[in-house]
């Protein structure tokens, strides 16, 4: 047993210092729990005159990265820079260089795990990423050992803080979605550019990587369904709330016959259902199995000191792995080629919200748009607005999205009808 193991990190942002600053402050109970003491011996990032909220010694600060990939006595490398550029090759120059690595990169996972995790088996290296999915909950881990025995048929949550938040407000202080995401820019919540966030990109990533564990097959995250937050408007969560549900933005995957579905959108989720009480910036992730049934696993999904836990979460299963000569002992998983199936694989009840013309057999016209295409309606909504209009909402019952699609092109097509504001599928 090493009695030092060294630790360079690249990136000194929020989730670089959040890891940091845990190392230092825990860095006796860590010690005990591994059998050798974790020193921070480098730490590299462009900026490293701003402050952190954590004192360290300034002597151990760069702006070369190089200095960590090339020091022969660093073992473990944490990468928190983000992106797929230059971390990925990082990542690989470390790897070669005999270093292990844990990474809170959602995006470089999602996009090139495919090549990394081979690549650090090949040369029997650890290459960790427990933090790039959930922030502080345990999601990755869990699903690789914990739950291997079953066969998971669904992986479904709220896996994106910022959209959750974003949601929560408009929801329950009555927002708009523009007010709501300045609110959360004002709080850290949202990036001054939040497209990543609310037009479901973040989501994509996490769970392409999530479907690729549970299902052992690569998925690929340019055929994941995507849908942002960016239509959902304050009229939307009253018909929600009046209807039964609240909206959220999930991220879905379901094993099913002949491939997987992948997938990000709004939904309806019924106020019974767990997803509907994860609130603000929160996240939570259920799980579904063929032996344990369903679990469920929640908590903080965004911040520094959550996302920094799930990173020395990893580093120190690097450093036992390192003691013990087991190293590269849960390998990539992705054994099996599953086929991406896309939207024709949906079959679920749908919330429509359509703007027509407030005159007679308006109501007719549309609901022989949904029978001609053997959609079924569950119940309708109908307000009258001051412009001779009128707002009309919809609640199918369970229909095959190909069924549901062509009904909406009917409706859409009638010259009464004004505006299809929106169509939301409900995750029951």
């Amino acid at each position: 047993m090493k009695e030092i193991i060294n630790i360079g990190v690249v990136g000194f942002g929020k989730v670089g210092a959040g890891a940091v600053k845990l190392l230092l402050e825990n860095a006796d109970s860590i010690a005990r729990k591994v059998g050798s003491r974790l020193e921070i011996r480098r730490i590299a990032d462009i900026d490293i005159t701003t402050p952190r909220p954590v004192e360290i010694d300034n002597s151990i600060l760069t702006t070369d990265a190089n200095e960590i990939i090339n020091d022969p006595s660093i073992d473990i490398v944490i990468e928190t820079i983000g992106g797929v550029d230059p971390a990925g090759e990082l990542i690989r120059r470390a790897l070669h260089a005999g270093k292990h690595v844990a990474t809170a990169n959602k995006e470089l996972i999602a996009k090139e795990g495919e090549t990394l995790l081979p690549l650090a088996a090949e040369l029997k290296r650890d290459l960790m990423f427990e933090a790039s999915v959930g922030g502080g909950i345990p999601i990755i881990r869990p699903l690789k050992n914990c739950l291997a025995g079953n066969e998971i048929t669904e992986v479904k949550g709220i896996v994106n803080g910022t959209t959750n938040y974003i949601l929560s407000k408009m929801k329950d202080d009555g927002l708009s979605f523009d007010h709501a995401l300045r609110e959360a820019q004002e709080k850290g919540y949202a990036e001054l550019d939040p497209a990543s966030d609310v037009e479901g990109h973040d989501a994509a990533y996490k769970i392409t990587i999530l479907a690729s564990i549970a299902f052992t097959s690569r998925a690929d995250v340019t055929k994941v369904y995507r849908e942002g937050i960016t239509a959902i408007t304050a009229d939307d969560m009253r018909y929600a709330d009046h209807l039964g549900f609240v909206i959220k933005l999930l991220a879905v995957a379901k094993r099913l016959d002949g491939g997987m579905s992948v997938r990000v959108h709004p939904a309806f989720v019924p106020k019974s259902h767990p997803l509907a009480h994860v609130n603000g910036v929160f996240n939570g992730i259920l799980v579904r199995g063929n032996a344990v049934g369903e679990v469920m696993f929640y908590g903080p999904g965004a911040g520094g000191d959550a996302a920094g836990s799930a990173v020395v979460g990893d580093v120190i299963d690097i450093a036992r792995n390192i003691n013990f000569g087991a190293t590269a002992r849960v390998p990539c998983t992705c054994f099996d080629t599953r086929p991406m199936l896309g939207t024709e694989s949906i079959t679920c009840r749908n919330y429509v919200r359509i703007v027509a013309e407030d005159k007679p057999r308006v109501l007719a016209a549309i609901a022989a748009g949904f029978a001609d295409n053997d959609v079924s309606i569950q119940s309708v909504l109908q307000r009258v607005l001051p412009d001779s209009t009128a707002e009309i909402v919809w609640l199918t019952h369970e229909a095959p999205e190909p069924r549901m699609r062509a009904a909406l092109e009917e409706i859409r097509a009638l010259p009464v009808i004004k505006q299809i504001g929106s169509w939301i599928r409900v995750e029951e």
